[in-house]
């Protein structure tokens, strides 16, 4: 085979990696758009599924390795079944599990962005631009504030603008699979 018709065959394969992931990203953004709530669900039963089978190789490793110790091994099994059982409690319940998810990841966000703006502020000493830093530290932090203050509505907003970005993104990595030109697989990935 020369080398022009491997190099063409992995032009052809890259195009066909970047746009269906283009794809893919253009219709989970619609279906976050089009159908908020289903779609959050069906993340939360993904998310369910991951946790039973999780759970299941814990219990697993607890049972089954004779090489771990007494407490490695109980608390593989421990573990294990609080994968499960918070699987499971998901499944009877992926309403209120959807709901806990996003509150419990829009604080997750919130509280990070005030530490990350902290950070920020601890390292003056250290940079040249300090008044980008300032500036950066005291968006981040009242930022996360306001995502404290009214977690449910910051959960909507940030998945509205997930939607979005997923449909903009996806867009914009489908025109780059239609006009990828060849080269390394680093220059076609990177954004």
């Amino acid at each position: 085979m020369s080398e022009s018709s491997t190099a063409k065959k992995s032009t052809n394969a890259i195009r066909v990696v970047l746009g269906i992931g283009g794809l893919v990203a253009v219709v989970l953004g619609i279906l976050v758009l089009v159908w908020p709530l289903k779609t959050a669900a069906i993340i939360t039963i993904l998310i369910a599924i991951y946790a039973v089978v999780a759970g299941l190789v814990y219990l697993g490793l607890g049972i089954f390795s004779k090489g771990l110790g007494a407490w490695a091994r109980i608390g593989h099994i421990v573990l294990g079944a609080l994968f499960i059982a918070a699987g499971i409690i998901a499944f009877l319940n992926p309403g209120d599990a959807t709901l806990i998810l996003a509150f419990i990841v829009t604080i997750f966000i919130g509280v990070s962005w005030i530490v990350e703006g902290i950070v920020a502020l601890t390292l003056l000493g250290q940079v040249a631009s300090k008044g980008w830093t300032i500036f950066y530290a005291i968006i981040s932090i009242i930022a996360g504030i306001f995502i404290l203050l009214a977690p449910l509505w910051a959960a909507a907003l940030l998945w509205l603008f997930l939607g979005i970005a997923l449909i903009v993104l996806g867009i914009v990595q489908v025109i780059r699979a239609f006009t990828y030109k060849g080269g390394s697989f680093g220059a076609a990935v990177a954004y």
